[in-house]
């Protein structure tokens, strides 16, 4: 797939490049895609949600009444669960959600997401740029110029920017990342991909 690498301002530079087949053109892998995002899902969750089990619960344990002859269930201590404020029974506890996938599983996964973000003609290719210091409208300008879109946008660069990344942070539909740190995820959740000139055989060269 040839596409036309853009300046800055909008217009063309005159350059045209390829993207590689091997992580542009591929026949796309729905499962891989799933379980790749999945495994990202789980891995941000914290795992730290808790309750309180009835020995846990800050209740007196002196028996309400009889255990027999009282017209009604039998009772021992008010942190039975089935009392308001009671402890509670197969609650969550802390635990690590994170799970393991084979490395040739995850590639193949993100070259599939970016194999169907080729078929939707949705990557922009811009020439390398940097900015003197973080201005959000000027970054906001750049993709306006680009025909980026408006709504969640994924910018890769080659490397850290510390200036683009900050002029990028107050942009909710904007999110910049190096290809470093690329992942299904991120591809398949934005509408479009702008790609610096360079990032694409980067990706390519990485590709397992």
């Amino acid at each position: 797939m040839e596409l036309s690498v853009y300046k800055i301002d909008g217009s063309e530079s005159g350059k045209k490049v390829v993207l590689p087949e091997n992580a542009f053109g591929v026949t796309p892998n729905d499962h891989a895609i799933y379980l790749d995002v999945v495994q990202y899902l789980a891995n941000q969750r914290q795992g730290t949600a808790k309750t309180k089990d009835r020995s846990e619960v800050a209740y007196s344990t002196k028996k309400l009444g009889r255990q027999k002859g009282g017209g009604g269930a039998r009772h021992g201590s008010l942190k039975a669960n089935i009392f308001v404020g009671g402890g509670r029974v197969f609650g969550p506890m802390p635990r690590s959600y994170r799970t393991k996938l084979n490395k040739k599983v995850k590639s193949l996964a993100r070259v599939s997401a970016l194999s169907y973000k080729a078929q939707e003609n949705a990557i922009v290719v811009v020439e390398p740029f940097t900015m003197d210091a973080p201005k959000t409208k000027e970054f906001a300008k750049i993709l306006s110029n680009i025909k980026a879109g408006d709504r969640k946008v994924l910018v890769i660069l080659p490397e850290n920017s510390t200036n683009i990344f900050l002029s990028s942070r107050n942009l909710e539909w904007a999110n910049v990342i190096t290809v470093d740190e690329i992942n299904t995820y991120a591809i398949m959740n934005a509408n479009s991909l702008v790609l610096v000139d360079g990032v694409q055989d980067i990706i390519s060269s990485r590709v397992k």
